[in-house]
């Protein structure tokens, strides 16, 4: 490590395969806490370079539990976080509603880190217990359309970092590792992004693995696509902006999308969302993240038909059918 933080405070980049190494290492536990933090910081006043970020995700995927889940093909649909805006679980309702529209999700999820809730909290409120074993996810996949993968479970390698992220306290570049370490490596993301240089990483970097993949971001600072502003997508054909009225919706307020005090409010919301119950803005903000993902699997496809689907699967109540399914195989 002393080698390492050498090269790095004099301002050179790790290779692909140095990172790796480095990575593996910390994996490993051979590091303390006071050279992690060292090796953290050093990111939190340079910018992460695509290589440094291959080799490191290329080693957490080695050290992760392994899940072939290739037969079915599924999307993880996920958001970086980091946003601030503490909004409902857009991205975990869409999940449903892709699955009830007959599409296959596998979601690489975790607690709620700067919002009140995550993925897992949500899942957690309703009785979701987490696993990592294939069989389940396969059943559950073939069943209700979703698996759910744990982060911490799929890959024990991060216990190693916790309490020095912990204890810093701040966003590091293992957030943006978060949403590039899915156990499964799967072949279609639809990911949001909370500003336009991550955009452009997260665009080289699934440029680089060869994903296909939808990224988006609204420009005051949503990582989803929120109706509040503006948002652009991009995918491997190219980048567009859209605003709302593009998309065929009206605009949205901040406040529209807040998802409370405690998990059991956005919880609240989620079901609603699924029971076709909620706002018109907690409904149009879901339909058009939903049509994003659907859209990913087919980018010839335009967002109106694939806002269909989402409208139909929440309408029907397909959706909220395969969130009960997914519970009776994962109590």
């Amino acid at each position: 490590m002393k080698t390492i933080l050498n090269k790095l405070f004099e301002h050179q980049a790790l290779t692909q395969q140095e990172a790796a190494q480095v990575m593996t290492n910390i994996g490993n536990g051979k590091y303390n806490e006071a050279q992690i933090a060292a090796f953290v910081t050093v990111y939190l006043m340079r910018s992460i370079e695509l290589d440094e970020l291959v080799g490191f995700r290329n080693a957490l995927l080695d050290m992760a539990i392994q899940l072939d889940l290739s037969e079915f093909n599924p999307i993880d649909i996920v958001g970086t976080g980091g946003d601030g805006k503490n909004t409902f679980n857009i991205s975990t309702c869409s999940c449903f509603v892709l699955a009830g529209a007959g599409y296959k999700v596998a979601k690489h999820g975790n607690y709620g880190a700067t919002s009140v809730s995550g993925a897992s909290n949500v899942l957690e409120y309703y009785g979701a217990k987490f696993l990592t074993d294939v069989a389940v996810a396969k059943k559950s996949l073939d069943k209700a359309g979703f698996a759910f993968l744990h982060a911490p479970l799929c890959n024990a390698a991060m216990k190693n970092v916790a309490v020095v992220r912990k204890n810093l306290g701040v966003r590091t570049f293992f957030n943006v590792l978060g949403p590039l370490i899915s156990p499964i490596k799967p072949k279609y993301q639809c990911l949001g992004v909370y500003n336009l240089k991550m955009l452009r990483l997260y665009n080289l970097i699934n440029q680089k693995i060869g994903t296909q993949y939808s990224l988006v971001h609204s420009l005051d600072g949503y990582d989803e696509i929120s109706l509040t502003s503006t948002a652009k997508i991009v995918t491997n054909r190219g980048e567009r902006t859209y605003a709302p009225h593009d998309l065929g919706f009206a605009t949205l307020q901040q406040q529209d999308l807040w998802g409370g005090n405690k998990v059991e409010d956005a919880a609240k919301i989620f079901m609603n969302v699924l029971k076709n119950e909620a706002t018109p803005a907690q409904r149009d903000v879901v339909l058009i993240n939903s049509a994003a993902a659907i859209a990913t699997f087919n980018f010839d496809k335009p967002l109106s038909a694939c806002v269909d689907e989402a409208r139909n699967s929440l309408n029907s109540g397909r959706a909220r059918q395969a969130f009960g399914a997914f519970l009776e195989i994962y109590k």
